[in-house]
């Protein structure tokens, strides 16, 4: 006989529901959110339970590692794409338990990817980075705001990164303005330490699979952006198409068409939204640095705006380091933007003797 486990994970609670092979239910219990009484009450079905799942909430990390280290075999079920039995008149959460048991005992359960434990650690350090990183540049915009409203001065951001708060009484000598002002200088300080910090201890014990050390390769995309696209992918081969790898980097549009007409968005936000953001990072880094996806990037930006441009180079990005992840390439912008060697011609003169440039894209 075999048994398989399905879990609905709350804040405080889980509720356990299990079923037989033949789809029977078992047991059925909710217990506080404690893993020495889950397993107590799992260890007598232990030999024989097959599999367990629990839905990917916010709080699975603690629940996985136990079972994980009491030998069970772990899937974490995607809420997202799980639907019910549609017309049903009740359900609770032993219901949803024993739902999610079946999902698994049919085979046919939507799954999430779980990390390991150490990978997941670093991860979860550089999404802290990323964080400090937003509020760091929330006070240097509030400090610029504050000085073009009060002075009418316009100060670069590189400028106020390299303030202190003693300079700040040469700049502002009201008193409420002077203590507004240092509040901001004072954080974004702050917050320069503990980033530094981080990324020093990040680069310490984290080294690039080598399966992602080609992606050095492409431009706009260093150490802290290699780390955070490795750690945040994991195993690229649960990615079944590049298609599907740009998807779950936030890359493709969202929009639902019907007869040529739009009916609205889907669910946006379906993804990882720290890949999204490595992504537009390295395509703002790689058109600066890059002259053909500069080109690009120009000839995009004057069709649309500059926000769908820098989305189209990042979608183009994202396949291309699917491809070179997978197929262990370098990079090559000419197969990036899909452009044939003999395109490429720097510059060509007519008979004018006038110069005239090529378009490359």
């Amino acid at each position: 006989m075999s048994y398989y486990v399905g879990m609905d994970l709350h804040s405080s609670n889980t509720v356990i529901g299990i079923i037989d092979n033949q789809e029977k239910k078992i047991f059925s219990r909710r217990l506080p959110n404690d893993i020495h009484l889950i397993l107590k009450q799992l260890e007598r079905f232990s030999a024989d339970v097959k599999s367990i799942t629990f839905e990917s909430t916010f709080n699975w990390y603690w629940l996985s590692d136990g079972l994980k280290g009491a030998g069970y075999e772990v899937h974490m079920a995607n809420p997202c794409a799980i639907q019910q039995y549609k017309g049903l008149k009740y359900t609770n959460d032993q219901h949803d338990a024993y739902w999610l048991a079946t999902l698994l005992k049919l085979g046919i359960l939507p799954e999430g990817h779980i990390h390991s434990k150490p990978e997941r650690q670093l991860r979860d350090l550089l999404r802290k980075r990323l964080m400090l990183v937003q509020q760091r540049t929330q006070h240097i915009l509030s400090f610029k705001s504050l000085m073009n409203r009060n002075l009418c001065e316009h100060m670069r951001s590189n400028a106020i990164k390299t303030l202190k708060e003693s300079d700040i009484d040469q700049l502002i000598t009201d008193k409420h303005l002077n203590l507004s002002a240092r509040a901001n200088i004072a954080m974004m300080n702050f917050l320069n330490e503990r980033i530094k910090l981080i990324e020093k201890e990040v680069l310490a014990c984290a080294r690039l699979k080598p399966e992602f050390k080609k992606l050095m390769t492409v431009p706009g995309i260093g150490k802290s952006l290699a780390l955070t696209i490795c750690l945040e992918t994991g195993n690229i081969n649960r990615f079944k198409s590049a298609g599907n790898y740009a998807s779950y980097c936030r890359c493709v549009p969202s929009n639902r068409i019907s007869n040529k007409k739009s009916k609205g968005q889907n669910n946006r936000k379906n993804g990882n939204k720290y890949l999204a953001w490595a992504f537009v990072e390295a395509a703002n880094f790689a058109k600066r640095f890059n002259s053909v996806i500069n080109k690009y990037y120009t000839k995009k930006q004057l069709k649309t705006n500059r926000i769908i441009a820098i989305k189209a180079l990042a979608h183009k990005l994202s396949k291309a380091c699917y491809y070179i992840i997978k197929d262990q390439v370098h990079f090559d912008e000419m197969k990036l933007l899909g452009i044939k060697k003999t395109q490429i011609k720097a510059t060509e003169v007519n008979q004018n003797g006038d110069c005239l440039q090529t378009p490359c894209a």
